[in-house]
């Protein structure tokens, strides 16, 4: 039984941090890959139970760090976990994590990256042992943070255009035009773009698909619509067969298909 939940941050990070939250999968003999979709945030994930397989083709995979960053992926990706899976993570809004350090997004997209990359190596090995060795979920969000604080440092600037565009999105479920967002203005449209590499990692177009798909699993998922043709109007899609296209392109598959597949439980747990 997956044992899955979400926790509120602090006041002071909640800009920034949309929750944290706790993964725990008992060891089973007959454990799947599961398929992740994308979801438009970023997370910083520490494994705190044995490795995490993610697949790179059918056949060849990688173990992931232990203490990760996984930045906006635009494409699904499968893992599985070797044993027994439990992590903590750090969901940060799509603009939240480039306050926390100097690299541009855009450079981690698309992939996992040790947090050792981002941070001072002797300050992250020390930061995976507090994790470690915390007795529960709570001493845990104090010791990230602490350390979330200590890496901000006044740091955090919410670039403007940025988080109007992202709230614009989130509003109209993906589905408001850029151009509409940026009243026409093309110098403001270039702007926008070079803010998002940086910011974000992938183009206010892109994001906008992940949060419309967004939707429409939550629809399908807690069945709030008796058909496909009522969840592609509800998600603000152009027709049925453009909804279907768009998640074809973000999990691999048809919506029928999605429903119900084992390697699909994480994905659909996490959007429930």
């Amino acid at each position: 039984m997956m044992n899955y939940q979400t926790f509120e941050p602090h006041p002071d990070l909640s800009p920034l941090v949309k929750f944290y939250w706790t993964l725990e999968v008992p060891a089973q003999n007959d454990a799947k890959k599961q398929q992740i979709i994308p979801d438009g945030g970023i997370e910083m994930a520490f494994i705190l139970g044995n490795d995490i397989k993610r697949y790179i083709t059918e056949d060849v995979f990688i173990l992931q760090p232990r203490a990760m960053v996984l930045v906006q992926r635009n494409v699904p990706f499968s893992i599985e976990p070797v044993v027994y899976f439990q992590t903590f993570a750090v969901s940060f809004y799509p603009y939240g994590f480039a306050n926390f350090i100097t690299e541009p997004i855009k450079h981690l997209v698309n992939k996992e990256t040790a947090l050792t990359v981002l941070f001072e190596e002797l300050v992250v090995k020390e930061l995976e042992q507090k994790m470690r060795q915390a007795t529960d979920t709570n001493e845990r969000i104090e010791i990230i943070e602490d350390f979330l604080f200590a890496q901000l440092n006044g740091k955090a600037a919410i670039d403007k255009i940025v988080k109007t565009t992202i709230a614009a999105l989130i509003s109209t479920k993906g589905s408001a035009p850029i151009s509409e967002i940026l009243q026409q203005d093309r110098a403001k449209r270039r702007q926008l773009e070079r803010k998002f590499a940086k910011q974000i990692g992938i183009s206010p177009k892109q994001l906008g698909k992940v949060i419309r798909l967004q939707t429409a699993l939550k629809l399908l998922l807690n069945e709030e619509a008796e058909s496909l043709t009522h969840i592609a109007y509800e998600s603000e899609y152009y027709d049925q067969a453009h909804f279907i296209k768009d998640f074809k392109e973000f999990t691999g598959m048809s919506p029928k298909s999605f429903l119900g597949n084992k390697q699909m439980a994480l994905s659909s747990l996490f959007y429930k």
